[in-house]
């Protein structure tokens, strides 16, 4: 893909992409079988199937590869941007590499650093909404 902005975007979805496939695979497999049967036996239809057992089920796994996968997409993002970028933190902090301004990589880290903890609290805020079901059930 070259050192264009297609293997930056590539790099990034990957980055993102396995983390929450993982974790969705899993949350599917661990759904517990007792629900299926339930389904069949009070005959839910395929979307309703879907709907009910399938989703709730997967949703946990879903979201905990998502906040695994936003931490992927910063990793990944800090890469790309140092290998060819003439933009961005990244190339910030490479050229104050070059030039041996310390002061700039660390207000660079401290930014990244920042914006990974704000996306991290956003995806948890979102998990914490979609999964409210899960607290009410268990207190």
């Amino acid at each position: 893909f070259g050192i264009g902005e297609t293997m930056k975007v590539i790099t990034i979805a990957l980055g993102v992409f396995v983390p929450i496939y993982i974790h969705t695979h899993n949350g599917l497999r661990t759904i517990d079988n007792r629900y299926a049967e339930l389904a069949e036996t009070v005959r839910l239809s395929r979307v309703q199937f879907v709907r009910h057992v399938v989703l709730p089920g997967a949703l946990p796994g879903f979201l905990l590869g998502l906040r695994f996968g936003v931490t992927a997409a910063w990793l990944a993002l800090v890469v790309v941007e140092q290998v060819n970028a003439t933009s961005g933190i990244g190339y910030m902090m490479e050229l104050a590499r070059t030039y041996g301004q310390t002061d700039v990589i660390i207000v660079g880290l401290v930014v990244y650093g920042l914006l990974g903890l704000v996306s991290d609290a956003l995806v948890r805020l979102v998990e914490r909404r979609t999964l409210s079901w899960r607290r009410t059930l268990a207190g």
